[in-house]
């Protein structure tokens, strides 16, 4: 097996293949460095790598192994970090030249989690300023681009991460997403993005005035990895107030690959969202699988009100909040759109911030009483493919205008808490990944795992490759 085939190998078979002694932790890591090497210059996937360190990881896993530990699921895998994410006496600069000399003293939970696994930390992941926006570029690190096609946006706030996975730098990264961060990545880039359940991964850092979306997740080549990668960071943290028990034995591994029997609700457009006609095609043609596959499925009849207004007055006024107020110098070293919507956010009143809170929760009572006549929610996970890099919105859909994230069909979600997926659902004619967004009740993440590998079964992609980074 040549080291590129290696790299894009499931994350699950690369840990059976260093169980098994047929490869080493270590040629794992290398295979992975050196594709790093030769492909991070034209992706820009990865901020910050460290290979000594990563070597060392990876010899420590091949020691554990060697002693007689039984090793984890994933012992040896090499995973990516985003730059949001603390790792003790590394720098974690969010994006931002304010943030240049940060160097936190202790780890997010997550990441001790996937160090304690036997996991091989390959490097930090590039995010726009702030994990602000849907595409990732920041005045630090500059654009990610996306490995279907260089010319466009890997998708943001997760970009980097979506980047490393798809084109095999890596076959697993840590996410976040606090509006779609995790899934707007995951379709622009052809993979399986997870956004469980408010509070199942404890996160810390805070994230400012987004702690009430905010949540932690696996991006990766398949559902099998996914499941396997929260089976890891899944569990409550003291720094995290909002963090879930976990019940004994709860695993999200091994699942029955299903939804025979099941009531699944379709909805187009959410009721407000804009989706292109070929987005629209690929995503209604894929979700002829769960019929295919026993489930019944109906249409919504979702019909939400825009709720582009609420993300503009939360995620606006938290952005007014924490950088509204910087002085003239500061802002100068930041991203101009970033200053702008902050300035914006700054003016909204504390009656329109109010009226948001409220109209946020009709939405989410909204939401979970729709799942009464149904068990799953699928929509298309954005409005379009990947946009060009440069943006932080595409110009228009359909010959209409985008405000901020208002091309998406995932940020309800975050304020619901429930669980969502996205997973590719097809390629344009023109050769860019499409995501199908699978939704679930709060706390039923296996349920929506469960979905999502039985659509992968029928619908596979694993050994689809963007044909730039094949080689």
């Amino acid at each position: 097996m040549s080291p590129d085939d290696l790299c894009f190998l499931p994350a699950w078979r690369q840990a059976e293949l260093i169980r098994d002694g047929e490869i080493s932790a270590v040629e794992l890591a290398d295979a992975v460095l050196a594709r790093i090497e030769k492909f991070n210059p034209k992706l820009n996937a990865f901020v910050l790598t460290y290979p000594e360190r990563t070597r060392e990881a990876a010899q420590a896993a091949m020691r554990s192994l060697r002693n007689g530990a039984r090793g984890g699921r994933l012992t040896g895998v090499p995973v990516s970090i985003k730059d949001t994410y603390w790792i003790s006496d590394l720098p974690m600069r969010f994006g931002s030249r304010l943030m240049k000399d940060h160097v936190p003293k202790e780890d997010s939970p997550a990441v001790t989690r996937l160090a304690a696994a036997g996991t091989v930390d390959i490097g930090k992941t590039n995010t726009p300023e702030f994990a602000w926006r849907g595409s990732t570029d920041s005045p630090l690190s500059g654009p990610a681009a996306n490995p279907w096609n260089f010319a466009m946006t890997p998708g943001g706030s997760s970009g980097g991460a979506s980047a490393a996975v798809a084109a095999g730098l890596g076959s697993l990264a840590l996410g976040s997403d606090a509006a779609g961060s995790i899934r707007i990545p995951a379709s622009f880039c052809g993979l399986v993005g997870f956004k469980p359940t408010f509070g199942r991964v404890a996160m810390f850092p805070p994230a400012g005035g987004n702690e009430l979306a905010l949540h932690g997740g696996p991006m990766t080549r398949t559902v099998r990895d996914t499941a396997m990668m929260l089976d890891i960071i899944a569990g409550p943290d003291p720094r995290d107030p909002f963090s879930l028990p976990r019940r004994e034995g709860e695993s999200y591994s091994g699942l029955e690959a299903s939804v025979k029997g099941l009531r699944i609700g379709w909805s187009p457009d959410l009721g407000f969202a804009e989706v292109e006609p070929e987005t629209m095609a690929i995503v209604a043609s894929a979700l002829t699988a769960f019929t295919e596959l026993g489930a019944e499925v109906d249409d919504a009849g979702l019909a939400l009100d825009d709720p582009s207004w609420i993300l503009d007055t939360l995620f606006g006024g938290a952005a007014g909040g924490a950088h509204g107020g910087r002085p003239a110098e500061e802002k100068a070293l930041m991203d101009p759109a970033l200053v702008a919507y902050a300035e914006r956010g700054r003016a909204i009143g504390i009656e329109r911030y109010m009226k948001a809170i409220m109209a946020r929760q009709a939405l989410v009572q909204k939401l979970v009483r729709s799942f009464q006549g149904f068990d799953l929610l699928v929509t298309p996970t954005v409005g379009v493919p990947a946009f060009p890099l440069g943006k932080v919105n595409p110009d228009t859909i359909n010959g209409r205008p985008t405000a901020h994230l208002g091309w998406s069909l995932t940020y309800p979600f975050n304020w619901s808490g429930q669980p969502a997926i996205s997973v590719p659902a097809g390629w344009t004619k023109s050769g860019l990944p499409v995501g199908l967004q699978i939704v679930g009740r709060r706390f039923e993440d296996a349920q929506v795992l469960a979905a999502a590998a039985a659509f992968e079964a029928v619908r596979p992609w694993i050994e689809r490759r963007p044909p730039s980074v094949a080689t």
